[in-house]
């Protein structure tokens, strides 16, 4: 144990360093996100043992992980908590950005619900953090098996009904700052179609404080929206492009009027 709070305070150290200096190197900061949930997770794991698959072992990870990332001087701001229902399932899909997208789910974990993310086998093999996060819940699919993905996910589906649960995905399939959302899978859909479980759309707004082609990373402040849910009883199966392009519609508007919003109050942040 004594080890394991050496290496917390190592990580909050670097911490301090990097916020203290703007042009802290991108590679080293985006190496301290893992490093840093890692090390949370390490600690963490001992107890999250007691109560395995339970979403509520994510609730303090989420809480040191939001201190980490205001230490590198990167804050969130959730709206739109009234639309959160918790008497039911939903579906939720939202953008994805980079690894900094670990810090919007540490925000959302506490207020969206009985939350289960769907997430790459591969990241499973991340020392610590696989296992810490497959002990809150997280699904993982082999997106080389089709089957086996479907299997996993029908499951998913029933336990949205059953247990009320958020399901959590990422529609684009992978990550994506640009100015226009890639088009949407439909594996979410699929899902929500089958439970008739309604759709509940987070739009995270461009994180304009990071620049992965320019490897740049500076403090900054982003936007999460948690916008009203989307009925699904009116769409058939062999509707689902037109539920797609609804949901997708819906998040492209949001998401341009968010970014502007984001670069503005990044640019206070970082004069």
């Amino acid at each position: 144990m004594a080890c394991t709070c050496e290496v917390i305070g190592l990580a909050c150290v670097v911490a301090l360093i990097l916020s203290a200096t703007a042009k802290a190197p991108y590679q080293m900061r985006m190496v301290f996100i893992f490093f840093g949930a890692g090390a949370i997770v390490l600690v963490c794991v001992p107890f999250m043992i007691l109560r395995p698959r339970d979403y509520r072992n994510a609730l303090f990870p989420a809480w040191c992980f939001r201190q980490l990332c205001r230490l590198m001087g990167i804050t969130m701001e959730v709206r739109g908590l009234e639309n959160v229902r918790k008497d039911h399932g939903a579906v939720v899909i939202m953008n994805h950005q980079s690894a900094v997208d670990l810090c919007v789910l540490a925000y959302l974990w506490p207020v969206i619900g009985r939350a289960t993310v769907v997430s790459k086998k591969e990241v499973l093999y991340i020392p610590f953090f696989g296992i810490g996060a497959w002990l809150w819940g997280t699904l993982y699919i082999n997106r080389s098996r089709k089957t086996d993905s479907i299997n996993s996910l029908q499951k998913e589906a029933k336990a949205i009904q059953e247990r009320n649960c958020k399901l959590l995905l990422f529609p684009e399939g992978t990550r994506n700052s640009k100015e226009s959302l890639l088009p949407f899978k439909k594996g979410s859909f699929h899902i929500a179609l089958q439970g008739k479980s309604p759709i509940q759309p987070v739009v995270i707004s461009k994180y304009s404080f990071m620049d992965d082609e320019k490897k740049t990373f500076r403090p900054g402040h982003a936007l999460i929206h948690i916008l009203p849910e989307v009925p699904t009883e009116k769409y058939a199966k062999e509707d689902v492009q037109q539920l797609i392009d609804e949901c997708q519609s819906i998040m492209q508007t949001e998401y341009t009027k968010l970014s502007k919003e984001g670069l503005a109050l990044s640019s206070k942040k970082q004069a």
